[in-house]
């Protein structure tokens, strides 16, 4: 046990280490005239956050030099492909109406610039690691025909760096309005783009500069949602709890009467006690799944603790991504110890097979939608397709890291198995399982382990899915803690409930069944992405629609396995619980 916590507090210290290694520790002082870095990053459609290209893919002015800037892993699985900007920003260097370049653009240029203009480029940049926006025109829709829209380049680009003695603490970027070049289609055109520097000083301190980015502002709906999940859990908790008191202690004494008088037959849950630790049809891969939900439902946990620390702060370019690697890369231990400790305790022979599939339970559907996204984005010539050394190093952190932790666990999840602990003996034949009405198949069952859960979380959903696929920040991590706790308190009570419902109809095969109904909350969060997408966002084109609906599926399958293992561990304690104490009695 001791070795598991220190397994699982490994990721979580490196990460935080590394996450405090903040900007005050590099080149962040600067003297009078000095060059302040300032890199353009990427411009794309403002309501399609994952169709990002290149700055200089649109046709504007290059510097003399053009250098990339040497980017992390983060930072290319993120997508940004920093460059060096046409724009000359000297520490404390006033600079009014500079000209930082003039071009004659083709007829071709114009119109590439009018149909970025139409869709609402968004441009970003970094000037001393802060980032800052701005569009790459306007648009005038006030005439009735489209036909007759204007498009406006905007031509004067204005800095304004909020300084500390020898720090940049904030940056702004203003967009002259009235400084435009009216763009018309089929026509060459000269331009001459220009930009400001003002220098503004600031009593703000170097390390409160991210606090504009990452503080978190509360709002009535957040605390409804925290109110709403937490009587949902009540109300259910009660529910549940009344029943337990009245139905289940009654059927307990019954159990006793039944016991004294030995012509009564047994009826309901007391009844299939033969049989209901009866192992599960395709135990490899209920033992994969078990053990592939639980890695996931670690990876969730410490990445909501580590944001609680802080650690994803806005616009940090690819933490989040670094450290789900190193939070899979650590944890795949576990998931092949208990993969491989469940299925060797249902008398599994093939643990070497298990734990392939344990393996890439989770890891080769993302791998596929990955392949199919990566081209998609490739024939757009969007950042978002990753180069052949980055995609060559994932699969060798997989394959020397991940797969040898994972057997690492599994062959000691093997050794040191025990019997499986059952509070019943099983008997050689199977009862045979009474005919059912529709609603206690498993699809009904799923429809409605699924509600509950969901109507916990959907009000924070929104938000969550407006930052990741969105220009929105979500800074709420204290919130969704608290929400994530409750839906697994909640699923877990669900499902036992139902596992108890369906043992009471006298039927024994609750293990693959409290499994889907746990996971169950996942297909109502894909279906959410469906409502979400059509009638909650402005997304357009097939980039933006296969990212969305193909890293949602696989995001809402991990809910799956996640959820759904919780809800097996929860109804296997549940059902050892109430058939022990039946025999004590």
């Amino acid at each position: 046990m001791k070795k598991s916590v220190v397994l699982l507090a490994v990721p979580l210290l490196v990460i935080c280490c590394l996450s405090h290694v903040r900007s005050d520790l590099l080149e962040h002082r600067y003297k009078v005239d000095d060059s302040v870095p300032l890199y353009i990053n990427k411009v794309g459609p403002f309501h399609n956050p994952s169709e990002t290209y290149g700055y200089y893919s649109l046709p504007f002015c290059r510097p003399d030099h053009l250098e990339e800037k040497q980017e992390t892993l983060g930072e290319i699985l993120n997508g940004d492909r920093l460059v060096t900007a046409p724009y000359n920003v000297k520490f404390l260097q006033r600079k009014d109406r500079e000209v930082a370049c003039a071009k004659k653009l083709t007829s071709e240029e114009v119109s590439q610039i009018q149909a970025a203009i139409q869709q609402d480029y968004l441009f970003q940049m970094y000037c001393d690691d802060l980032p800052i926006w701005g569009f790459v025109g306007r648009v005038d829709r006030s005439s009735i025909n489209d036909s007759d829209y204007k498009y406006s380049l905007y031509q004067h680009l204005e800095f304004e760096i909020f300084f500390n003695k020898d720090q940049i603490i904030e940056t702004h970027l203003l967009m002259h309005p009235n400084e435009v070049v009216e763009l018309t289609e089929g026509r060459e055109m000269d331009i001459k783009l220009l930009y400001s520097v003002h220098w503004i000083e600031t009593n703000a301190h170097f390390h409160e500069r991210m606090k504009k980015y990452s503080a978190a502002r509360y709002s009535t709906r957040h605390l409804f949602s925290i109110i709403n999940s937490c009587v949902t859990f009540l109300i259910l908790f009660g529910c549940l709890l009344s029943y337990y008191m009245r139905v289940i202690r009654k059927d307990f004494y019954d159990f006793i009467l039944e016991d004294a008088a030995v012509d009564r037959e047994q009826t309901g849950w007391k009844c299939i006690r033969s049989d209901v630790f009866r192992y599960p049809k395709h135990r490899s891969l209920f033992a994969a799944a078990l053990g592939s939900g639980a890695q996931l439902c670690i990876i969730a946990t410490f990445t909501l603790l580590l944001g609680l620390l802080g650690v994803f702060y806005p616009f940090n370019r690819g933490n989040s991504f670094i450290a789900f690697i190193v939070l899979y890369t650590m944890t795949s231990g576990f998931a092949g110890y208990l993969a491989a400790l469940f299925y060797c305790q249902i008398e599994g022979k093939k643990w070497g097979k298990n734990l392939l599939l344990t393996g890439s339970l989770s890891s080769v559907p993302l791998f596929l939608i990955f392949c199919f996204l990566n081209t998609v984005a490739a024939s757009y010539q969007a950042n978002a397709a990753l180069p052949l050394g980055t995609i060559l190093i994932l699969l060798l952190i997989w394959i020397s890291l991940a797969l040898p932790l994972l057997f690492l666990g599994g062959i000691t999840g093997k050794k040191s198995h025990g019997e499986f602990q059952a509070s019943c003996e099983t008997s050689k034949c199977p009862r045979e399982v009474p005919s059912l009405r529709w609603y206690r198949g498993t699809l009904p069952q799923m429809v409605l382990a699924g509600l509950l859960p969901f109507s916990t979380i959907y009000i924070q959903l929104y938000y969550i899915l407006a930052s990741l696929w969105g220009n929105r920040v979500y800074n709420y991590y204290s919130t969704i803690f608290v929400i994530f706790i409750i839906l697994l308190i909640t699923t877990s009570l669900i499902t036992v409930a139902l596992t108890h419902f369906q043992l009471a109809a006298e039927d024994h095969r609750w293990w693959w069944r409290s499994f889907l109904c746990g996971g169950s909350v996942g297909l109502y969060v894909y279906g959410f992405c469906l409502y979400y997408y059509y009638w909650r966002s402005d997304f357009t084109g097939f980039l933006q629609l296969s990212f969305f609906f193909g890293y949602m599926a696989w995001i809402c399958y991990c809910i799956f396995l996640m959820c759904g293992s919780v809800g097996f561990y929860a109804s296997l304690l549940y059902v050892r619980h109430i058939y022990s104490s039946i025999k004590s009695d």
